[in-house]
């Protein structure tokens, strides 16, 4: 995004320009960047621009950030094979970007889930993803 240091409720304004992110760290001798992509394929639709699900804005919107260009030509390779076998009856509209301007979600949205199990919407959205990851990637956790 183009706002430094946004907080939580100016990026849900949606004019921050920021999307929110999971940062993911990894040991590549353990688990590859193309696995991790897959899974983030698996984990969301790439056809819905602005949104994923109930949620929307531009700070719902999918994208991959990259670290390195390796990262970015995984990640368009990815999205080109996707495109090629149909895996979704829509375009994928995934933003590919450089990482920039990335922040640190306040403390409070650490663990949120963990933390907020009993609250409707993680009731309702998260169980059911969980669910759905656990049984294609078992292997992986």
């Amino acid at each position: 995004g183009f706002t430094p240091n946004p907080t939580y409720e100016e990026v849900c304004s949606g004019l921050t320009g920021h999307t929110e992110v999971v940062l993911v760290v990894f040991d590549p001798a353990r688990v590859s960047y193309e696995k991790i992509l897959g899974v983030f394929w698996e984990a969301h639709d790439p056809t819905q621009g602005m949104r994923q699900g109930n949620d929307r804005g531009t700070q719902y919107r999918s994208a991959v950030f990259y670290h390195d260009a390796a990262q970015e030509q995984a990640a368009r390779q990815m999205v080109a094979e996707l495109e090629q076998e149909r895996v979704w009856s829509d375009p994928i509209v995934t933003e590919i970007a450089p990482l920039e301007n990335y922040h640190e979600a306040e403390k409070y949205h650490h663990n949120y889930y963990a933390l907020h199990a009993d609250q409707p919407y993680c009731q309702a959205v998260i169980p059911p993803k969980l669910a759905k990851l656990r049984a294609k990637f078992a292997h992986l956790l």
